[in-house]
């Protein structure tokens, strides 16, 4: 497993910009396909980008995309999820996971094939 620690929230107006990152320790890090999750109160925990071990592939939420870029840097052991015009409706704990698969089997089984978490940092958007 890997372990995930992100920073990176705030508060920030509706239009306005966040880069959240995402690091990871463990040494197969590179392996693994990381994604980001978030989860608002009472609201179920949702799917908003994901990003292959080589970081080539990317998916998206339909919600997020052309807003929202994952990238990642192997090197540093870091993912980054950029967020721009950014809507009240983004506010959120965002949570960052690991999946030990490949990617097609993480496209597949979507959030149950993440079993590493990060305690999430808070984003939100005001009006």
């Amino acid at each position: 497993q890997v372990q995930l620690v992100e920073s990176g929230g705030g508060l920030v107006q509706a239009g306005g910009s966040l880069r959240l990152s995402c690091a990871a320790s463990g040494r197969t890090f590179s392996r693994y396909a990381m994604g980001w999750f978030r989860q608002a109160p009472g609201k179920e925990r949702e799917f908003v980008a994901a990003i292959s071990w080589s970081g080539v592939s990317t998916d998206y939420a339909r919600s997020v995309k052309g807003r929202f870029t994952i990238s990642r840097d192997k090197d540093k052991k870091m993912v980054y999820l950029q967020m721009n015009s950014l809507k009240p409706e983004d506010t959120a704990l965002y949570i960052c996971a690991a999946a030990d698969v490949n990617w097609g089997e993480a496209l597949v089984r979507g959030e149950s094939a993440f079993g590493s978490w990060g305690q999430g940092t808070q984003v939100t958007v005001s009006s």
